[in-house]
Order: C-alpha cells, then structure tokens, then sequence
C-alpha cells in the first residue's frame, strides 16, 4: 500500500456507524468506499466494528435461547443490574 495521507481519517470515520448500517447517504458512502481502498488503518476500524456487530448479534441470539435461571446467573456474576427476562 502507498503513503497515506491520514488528514481526513477523522472526518469519514466519524459516520462509520452509518455506512456499516447502510444508512448512508451515496454521495457520502462512495468517498469513504475510496478512503478505505487506501487506507488500512481504516479499513481495520470498518472490519473489527463489522465483527464486533456480528458478534453481538451472535450473543443476543444465543442469550434469548438461554435457560431463565442460567441467564439470571450470568446477569448477576457480570454484575449487570438492568436483568432482563
């Protein structure tokens, strides 16, 4: 990969939550689709939230098919107060 200029880093990365979405508007979304073609650390941040999202998405799923009482526990040993049922 060449030099990047990493300037305009900040600016695109901050509707990162928009583009991973899919929320973004076109315009917007081609320029940061450019960005990340030329900037790894960038891409890095778009990957790890993907995965992050996926991730949570996977617990959740897995959380809801949780026995009540098993789910209880793990509530209380993460030391979440808002248990929900």
């Amino acid at each position: 990969m060449s030099k990047h200029d990493h300037s305009n880093c900040h600016a695109l990365l901050s509707s990162i939550s928009e583009y991973v979405d899919g929320t973004l508007n076109e315009a917007f979304c081609e320029e940061l689709e450019q960005h990340l073609a030329e900037c790894e650390n960038c891409t890095v941040v778009v990957d790890t939230l993907r995965k992050t999202i996926m991730l949570y998405q996977k617990t959740t799923n897995e959380a809801a098919q949780m026995p009540h009482l098993v789910r209880e526990r793990l509530y209380r040993v993460l030391n979440l107060d808002d248990f929900r049922a």
